[in-house]
């Protein structure tokens, strides 16, 4: 079974930063492409950004590009999302989340998502 952990939410004040990670497990073959989706307060789950397996192709949703980079390491297993410049906007539980067949913006696309973690952007 395929486990997902994320990690480095938290809470700063605006034009910080956070770097979150989400480590993999029980992956039985792979690399896969991941990606991110956040969850703001009542709200539903939105597309943050995504990797496909190789990391050779990024995607983002138009409020993170130029603020938010998402990356890999394959010989950890682990995806990141570097969050800078962030705003009370950011606000969110963001979830890792990992596709069997192949990257999408979309929900339904996702095969096994991470429990989330907490982000929290004052004023």
């Amino acid at each position: 079974q395929v486990h997902l952990v994320e990690s480095g939410g938290g809470s700063v004040q605006t034009g910080e930063s956070l770097r979150l990670s989400c480590g993999a497990s029980g992956l039985t073959y792979g690399p896969y492409d991941m990606g991110w989706f956040r969850q703001p307060p009542g709200k539903g789950r939105e597309f943050v950004a995504g990797d496909s397996y190789n990391g050779d192709r990024t995607f983002y949703a138009d409020f993170a590009k130029g603020r938010f980079t998402v990356s890999r390491d394959n010989t950890r297993n682990t995806l990141y999302l570097q969050m800078n410049s962030l705003k009370p906007e950011d606000t969110a539980f963001y979830y890792c989340a990992l596709y069997h067949v192949r990257l999408s913006s979309k929900e339904d696309a996702v095969d096994f998502w991470g429990q989330g973690t907490q982000v929290t952007v004052s004023s």
